[in-house]
Parts: C-alpha cells; sequence; structure tokens
C-alpha cells in the first residue's frame, strides 16, 4: 500500500469519529428483515418503511435500528428511547 493511501485511510478514521461533519439529505436502505426484505428511506428529516407495522403506526424497528446506527449525524432525527 502507498503512502497517499495510508494517509487517506487514517483521515477517514478521523472523519468517522466526527458524526457533526456529515449531513444526511436522504438515504435508502434494504434492510433483510427476520421474514422478508424491507425497504427504508429517509427524506426531508422523514422516515418511510414498507413493512406493516410502519404503514399503521409511523415507526418500526427497522427505522429506528437505523436512527440508532446514524446516531449524531446532522440532518438525521434524532432517535427515541
Amino acid at each position: 500500500m502507498d503512502y497517499g493511501m495510508i494517509g487517506k485511510i487514517e483521515k477517514a478514521k478521523r472523519y468517522a469519529e466526527q458524526r457533526d461533519r456529515f449531513r444526511i439529505e436522504s438515504l435508502t436502505v434494504t434492510f433483510d428483515g427476520d421474514n422478508n426484505p424491507h425497504t427504508i428511506a429517509l427524506s426531508d428529516g422523514v422516515w418511510k418503511c414498507d413493512c406493516d407495522f410502519f404503514q399503521s403506526r409511523g415507526r418500526c424497528s427497522h427505522t429506528m435500528a437505523l436512527e440508532k446506527i446514524l446516531e449524531g449525524i446532522q440532518g438525521f432525527p434524532e432517535a427515541v428511547g
């Protein structure tokens, strides 16, 4: 590995620790659920999931898991619970 790449890897590690430098504007994720895959989307700070639970409640385990994973990133709704 060349020195230029080593420097970029170290810089990436520093950036990853500084979550406030990132801002999510939109995001689409496929989640491999226990029963079926689900599509989760975040757009303009609003979550959507194609699972039945989300359709009736507006929240689900899939969106809450992503909230926890992405906690601390700008433009991302804060996790509840």
